[in-house]
């Protein structure tokens, strides 16, 4: 038992400094201004994405396109501008995050 709490903490340790990066590089590139975790501001909540395309393993792909190009209509008719100064490496790193986060905690 004690070696499966060990190995629970080691991982969560592992894991917390990643997601603490990713979502600073969310606030980097102002993704924040319309997108939060948990709640539709302007784009819907990152938990609402990563609910979306869950599985699909095209998902990182398609999002990474999305975000460097752009795009209208699948969450609404408010366009989400192109963000082609995001370096590929961090627009990677923050698919992935947001791909990652667990589904929104029922009502």
């Amino acid at each position: 038992m004690r070696i499966k709490y060990l190995s629970a903490l080691a991982l969560a340790l592992l894991i917390a400094p990643a997601a603490q990066a990713s979502e600073e590089l969310a606030k980097k590139y102002n993704c924040l201004a319309c997108h939060q975790v948990d709640k539709k501001v302007i784009g819907p909540a990152y938990q609402d994405v990563a609910a979306k395309y869950k599985g699909q393993a095209d998902a990182p792909a398609k999002l990474t396109a999305k975000v460097k190009s752009g795009g209208v209509g699948v969450w609404g008719q408010i366009p989400m501008p192109p963000n082609p100064a995001v370096p590929d490496a961090d627009l990677t790193t923050l698919v992935a995050w947001i791909l990652a986060l667990p589904p929104a905690a029922p009502k």
